[in-house]
């Protein structure tokens, strides 16, 4: 049995990695703090009329995210787990534990264009919830 990092993706708790089919996940882009939901509100009407396509499942949402802790990873995203791995190693060694759950969960931020960065330079910033054990 193996037991290096590549091999411990059943140990992050919440996430399934080798089932990518059970993923659910949103799009979100950040909104510089002057926009006010009557903002948000103007620009999906004005898109829905001026391109003709049915915006209204955009939402205007703000998010707590919590205490938490991220990494950079470097390289595919099936190389992940490898990277999460690392993750909860240093969680655990601060007395902390990962708490993704229905309200809190793994966020990731491409940092790199897929379309146009080779896929072992993407960057992504992985961030997950946590709590003190």
């Amino acid at each position: 049995m193996r037991t290096d990092r590549t091999d411990r993706r059943e140990n992050v708790k919440g996430i399934d990695y080798s089932n990518k089919d059970t993923f659910n996940w949103i799009s979100v882009i950040r909104l510089p703090d002057f926009i006010t939901e009557k903002d948000f509100a103007w620009a999906v009407q004005t898109a829905t009329k001026k391109k003709k396509i049915d915006c209204s499942p955009a939402e205007f949402l703000t998010i707590d995210e919590g205490l938490c802790v991220q990494i950079m990873h470097q390289g595919s995203f099936d190389s992940e787990p490898a990277t999460v791995a690392l993750l909860e190693d240093y969680l655990k060694e601060q007395g902390y534990e990962n708490n993704i759950n229905e309200q809190r969960l793994h966020h990731e931020i491409y940092m790199s264009d897929a379309r146009k960065v080779a896929p072992e330079k993407w960057k992504t910033v992985i961030r997950h919830p946590i709590k003190k054990v």
